[in-house]
Parts: structure tokens; C-alpha cells; sequence
């Protein structure tokens, strides 16, 4: 397992090995070998934002249907031998899988039979099986879904946002797609899709947990079928900065309104760095934590719930937004005062106290998460597919200082950016 190279943490004494397998897959081991339980990713750089595409060998672009992404990790499990996860349940495995915008992943977690579970993950998700008939019954199946979905307030507040921020980018659009577009989608376009990115250089294989890196390796000699590698072109249309409206509503079965607002950033070709990212997120628990005093203010006046008031740091391949949500009686005025409250951080800039107590807290809360395997391979996937690491990441934290904070502030957080998005209650 020469190709296995250990990644070792100087501030927490954590490690880890990764490398690059001959199959041109990307593997990376966690062992926790004092934790019960292990919990391995098989994903691919795959998304549902990955609508037009082509690779370097092509010279026309493939423009495919909305939803095909999420449409294919739903007919992996099947195949001519039956359904994988009736191979979970004999090795007593929990099997799932899920697509967002930007990856697919399939992953399983287990107290015992580790390896026997790896095997069916690695078989599985290389062994497609696509047939008209089959097509065609997920096609009422994932209609269900999406009509589900659409009467989802907690979806439906999100997609509304998303739809008011974006104009050109398919972030805007459902991940599973819409009823129309899944329509189109036949055995041909799901092999053309498998084929482009489920090809091992797109994906990695990450394992945390009671697991042995050696025996993950022969595993891996065992199970991976060799990949030329492809260079794929993500082809999006270019986002203009502007939003396209500052606030939408919809009334949907809930007690009290549903929020989100949403900042979004000017589209760059690089991804934020672990540098960024870290600035970002203490600066977020510094302005609306349940220990900032605009918190206390908006709990005090009764206008937030504790339990759902939160902010999410959303980025990914051309698009990058901050969003805040929760419920309220009245979504307006929480949206006025986190802009004003911004805005008194942008003019006067932060006690150092509530900056040191916002540090801290994102620290912990990343040391913390290195006690739980599902967390640890969830962060490994994500952070392989951004060009991140994971140590690199909880360093930047750690060095991250008020002056880079407010710096980062200049860039992020412009009301003139901003967009409502409330859900009201039908009656």
C-alpha cells in the first residue's frame, strides 16, 4: 500500500492515509480503530448542476435533461442480480445514497463486516444496468418525489430563494428535476452520464472508522476496474452579479412563516480557499450565533425561534451565496436587522471578546466532528471534490485572525445582493 501516504495533523496528533489508486481512483482511510462503527463514501464529481458538459476528446457539448443526476444514483441499485441493498442487509449494513449540486454519493455504515460491505459498495456503483422498462417505472416513482418535494416548505423556501439569487446558473434549478424534464431521460443518456463521470479519475473512496488501510487496499486491487483519465468541461452560462428580485412568497402548510435570506457573492473561477472558508464561518458565528447580541435581540423581541435560527456558508462551482434561515412571525423585520446589524459589523467591526467567542466555537465544533466517522468521510468527499483539506482547513481556523475576518467582510454580505424568501401559512 506504498500509494497510501499518511496525512498527519501537527495540532490535533489525527492522521490519515491517501493516495491515488493504478485505477486512477482517489482513496482516502480515516482509522479510529477505538470507535465501534465505520462509515465509507463512494462518490463521484457528479452533480445536478452538471446539465452541459463535455470531455476534452469531444468538441460539442452534451446539453442533458434536469434531474438526470439524482435519476441515476436512484437505478444504481439495481442490477441483473437484484437490488443492493438486499446485499447490505445479509453483511448488516446501512446503505444509502444522496446527489446534491455538485457530487453523488453512495455510502453505507456498519458495526461489523466491514470489508464485505466495501466489496458490494465497490461493485455496485461500477456495475450499471439500465433498461427501457426499468426507466421507465423510476420515472413515476421520482415524479411522486419531486410532487412531494414541491409541497416541502422547507424545500420550497430554499429553491425560492435560489431561484431569486440566480438567474443563469443551474443551482437554481430542483435537484431531482422537474416532472417535464425527467420525462426525457432514457437508458442511452443515463450510460452516456455513467460512462463521463463515474469514471474512477472523478471519484474517490473514503473510509472512517474501525478500518485497516492495508486490507482497504487490496480491497481496492481486488475490486477496481482500470480508467483512462477524461478531462470534463462543466460548461455553465455566465451569472450576471445582480439578483433577479429582492424578495418572493409562497403559502405552503406551516404554523409560522419560514425564512430565508440570502447574500449572494460575485461568481469567480476559483473556489473559496480553506482560508476563506474558515474567515467566513467566524464571521457568520460572530454576527448571528445564539451567543452574538444579535441573537439575544432578535429571541428577546420575539422574533426568532432558538432551536431554528441558523446561517449556512453555500458555495460551489460558480455560484456562492450566505444565507440565513429559521422561523419567524415576522420574516421582514428579522431580515432588517441582520442587515443592519451587518452593517453596524461592516462600519464599527467587532468586539474582540464576541471574535475570540465566535473562534472558538467554529474551532470546537471542528475537533469535535473528528469524533464521529459519518462527519469525518462526509468532510474527506466534499473536500477532495473542492481541492481542499481537511487538517489545512482546521489550521485555518486556528490562524485566522479580526483583521482577515473584516477583510473577508468587504466581499460579502451586500444588502444590494440580498433576496427574502418566506413561506407563509395557507390560512
Amino acid at each position: 500500500m506504498d500509494w497510501l501516504k499518511k496525512i498527519t495533523s501537527e495540532r490535533t496528533g489525527d492522521f490519515y492515509y491517501t493516495g491515488k489508486h493504478s485505477s486512477g481512483l482517489t482513496v482516502t482511510v480515516y482509522p479510529k480503530e477505538k470507535n465501534n462503527s465505520t462509515y465509507a463514501i463512494f462518490g463521484t464529481k457528479y452533480g445536478s448542476i452538471d446539465n452541459c458538459f463535455k470531455t476534452a476528446q469531444e468538441s460539442e457539448p452534451h446539453r442533458v435533461p434536469a434531474g438526470i443526476a439524482h435519476y441515476l444514483e436512484h437505478k444504481m441499485f439495481e442490477s441483473e442480480d437484484g437490488d443492493a441493498f438486499k446485499r447490505f442487509a445479509k453483511t448488516g449494513a446501512s446503505a444509502n445514497a444522496y446527489t446534491s449540486f455538485d457530487m453523488t454519493c453512495y455510502l453505507f455504515s456498519c458495526t461489523e463486516n466491514v470489508y464485505e460491505s466495501l466489496k458490494i459498495l465497490l461493485d455496485f456503483v461500477q456495475s450499471p444496468y439500465f433498461t427501457e422498462q426499468t426507466v421507465q417505472k423510476e420515472q413515476g416513482i421520482i415524479g411522486q418525489e419531486i410532487k412531494m418535494y414541491d409541497d416541502d416548505p422547507q424545500w420550497r423556501v430554499l429553491f425560492n430563494l435560489l431561484d431569486a439569487l440566480y438567474q443563469k446558473h443551474p443551482v437554481r434549478t430542483d435537484i431531482a428535476g422537474t416532472v417535464e424534464t425527467i420525462a426525457k431521460i432514457t437508458p442511452d443518456l443515463l450510460y452516456q452520464c455513467y460512462h463521463t463521470f463515474y469514471n474512477l479519475n472523478n471519484m474517490v473512496l473514503c473510509i472512517a472508522g474501525n478500518v485497516q488501510p492495508d486490507r482497504v487496499a487490496e480491497m481496492c486491487d481486488e475490486m477496481l476496474k482500470p480508467a483512462q483519465p477524461v478531462q470534463i468541461d462543466r460548461i455553465f452560462e455566465q451569472e450576471p452579479d445582480h439578483i433577479v428580485k429582492a424578495r418572493v412568497e409562497q403559502k405552503l402548510s406551516v404554523a409560522v412563516p419560514l425564512f430565508e435570506l440570502g447574500f449572494k457573492e460575485k461568481v469567480s473561477s476559483k473556489r473559496p480557499s480553506v482560508k476563506e472558508i474558515a474567515e467566513t464561518e467566524i464571521l457568520l458565528e460572530a454576527i448571528s450565533s445564539n451567543a452574538s447580541p444579535l441573537f439575544r435581540r432578535l429571541l428577546d423581541a420575539g422574533l426568532i425561534n432558538e432551536a431554528s435560527f441558523g446561517n449556512e456558508y453555500f458555495e460551489g462551482p460558480g455560484y456562492a451565496s450566505v444565507i440565513f434561515s429559521g422561523e419567524s412571525k415576522d420574516p421582514e423585520q428579522v431580515a432588517q436587522e441582520i442587515k443592519r446589524e451587518i452593517e453596524n459589523v461592516r462600519k464599527n467591526g467587532f468586539d474582540r471578546r464576541i471574535f475570540e467567542c465566535a473562534k472558538k466555537a467554529v474551532y470546537g465544533r471542528n475537533i469535535a466532528s473528528l469524533n464521529h466517522v459519518g462527519s469525518i468521510a462526509n468532510s474527506l468527499v466534499s473536500l477532495a471534490f473542492s481541492g481542499r483539506e481537511l487538517f489545512q482547513y482546521i489550521d485555518a481556523v486556528a490562524q485566522t485572525d479580526l483583521n482577515s475576518v473584516m477583510a473577508r467582510l468587504e466581499n460579502q454580505l451586500h444588502s444590494e445582493f440580498s433576496s427574502l424568501s418566506v413561506i407563509f401559512p395557507n390560512q
